[in-house]
């Protein structure tokens, strides 16, 4: 009964306000921002819970907030959206809310995850107003995502303090409307930049054996590192080292006195994570010595792996059977992709979601960072109803919303 009380009450809400939130994602849409520079997204997302009579706190650097809706002697909850978008031309054609900025789109949908916090929150406001929240919800607006680096901002401006769990959903493409893609354990993956320098002294390729062959060391280097660096953790942890540039001479009978490898490290697993830069490091040395060549190398910390706790996946799971139905739910495989959300999981217990998209039925394959991306726009309501529905079941300690009564006082306040 608190469940189909609770659905009644977001009915009537999104009743009165799905329009306005679909609204404001195509404003967003038209008028995205790349990271760190989000001044006009904040700025609306603060008019808007200004009005509905919350205190929005506006980061340090000018972009991003966080705001607080419920008492704080109680439990609370975060819900995340990143609002930044990419440096990337909208493709799409024939739609009133195609970005007019060019060169940057909300291809990973930024947009639709700002929209769905902002009405969650807005909804969430009305239960405090009545009293009837049994904690506080913090809702993070978080800038540079994709940059990345806002959720340290977020972290450094005490968005997390007092943070029991956070929760957060991600466009997928790939899943249908009415949908909740949901997974225990890692969901995405940690991925770090490496920078290899190899320098040596060159020489004429007739004589390589008066000169450290440099070419030949960068090849050793490049193809032994890899396959080095993945037998050194559990081979669970998906470590992997793939190479994206590697360049070196410039004509063919020069052996060239240095050359340069960069690539990406990608893993699944925090511990391996924290260890990889030492251990590549030392096998770097170790490969380049053998070759009598000098390496130096640059390691750039990028993302942790996003590991979502069990018991946060399981809150996720009710509210989704809750307001969606007990179908709603479906299994979700792991991404190598980075999402900087594992930033707050590293602080405190929580999940995320991949929420579906896709209009059912709809033909040919989608994916994110793509010029014509695009979502169903009854995802926004669904979302809604899933951060709404989890964040009440994260404060009421993992059991239902409330009974009837409590729901539908609410709703009459």
């Amino acid at each position: 009964m608190g469940g189909e009380a609770l659905q009644l009450q977001l009915d009537s809400f999104l009743a009165r306000h799905e329009a306005e939130l679909i609204e404001f994602r195509r404003d967003l849409h038209r008028h995205p921002e790349l990271g760190y520079t989000e001044h006009r997204t904040t700025g609306r997302i603060v008019r808007r819970l200004t009005a509905a009579g919350l205190t929005p706190t506006v980061l340090p650097k000018g972009t991003g907030l966080f705001c607080d809706v419920g008492p704080a002697d109680g439990p609370t909850v975060a819900l995340r959206a990143d609002i930044d978008a990419l440096p990337l031309q909208d493709e799409k054609e024939d739609v009133p809310y195609r970005s007019t900025v060019p060169g940057v789109a909300h291809a990973c949908g930024h947009d639709v995850h700002t929209t769905m916090v902002l009405g969650a929150g807005l909804f969430l406001a009305q239960q405090a107003a009545a009293g009837l929240l049994p904690g506080r919800v913090r809702l993070l607006f978080q800038p540079a995502e994709e940059v990345p680096g806002g959720a340290l901002d977020v972290i450094a401006a005490g968005g997390l303090c007092g943070v029991d769990r956070a929760f957060a959903l991600h466009c997928d493409p790939r899943i249908e409307v009415g949908q909740l893609g949901l997974r225990t354990g890692p969901i995405t993956a940690a991925c770090d930049k490496v920078y290899v320098k190899v320098t040596g002294p060159g020489g004429h390729t007739a004589r390589p054996h008066l000169t450290a062959d440099l070419v030949y060391a960068l090849a050793k280097i490049v193809t032994e590192l890899p396959a080095a660096l993945s037998r050194r953790v559990d081979p669970r942890s998906s470590l992997s080292l793939v190479w994206g540039r590697v360049s070196a001479g410039s004509v063919a009978n020069a052996i060239p006195d240095d050359g340069i490898a960069e690539g990406t490290v990608r893993c699944l697993d925090d511990e391996a994570w924290h260890r990889a830069p030492e251990m590549m490091k030392a096998l770097l040395e170790s490969v380049a010595a053998a070759y009598d060549v000098e390496a130096s190398l640059e390691y750039v910390r990028g993302v942790p792996p996003t590991v979502n706790e069990a018991a946060s996946v399981q809150m996720f799971r009710d509210a989704a059977a809750q307001v969606l139905g007990d179908d709603a739910a479906v299994s979700t495989p792991q991404s190598l992709g980075g999402e900087d959300f594992g930033w707050y999981l590293e602080s405190v217990p929580g999940a995320l979601a991949r929420l579906g998209v896709r209009t059912p039925g709809s033909p040919g394959e989608y994916d994110l960072h793509r010029g014509d991306f695009d979502v169903d726009e009854r995802c926004i309501a669904v979302g809604v109803r899933v951060l709404t529905a989890t964040a009440l079941t994260a404060l009421w300690d993992g059991g239902r919303p409330g009974d009837p009564e409590q729901v539908e006082g609410a709703a009459a306040a």
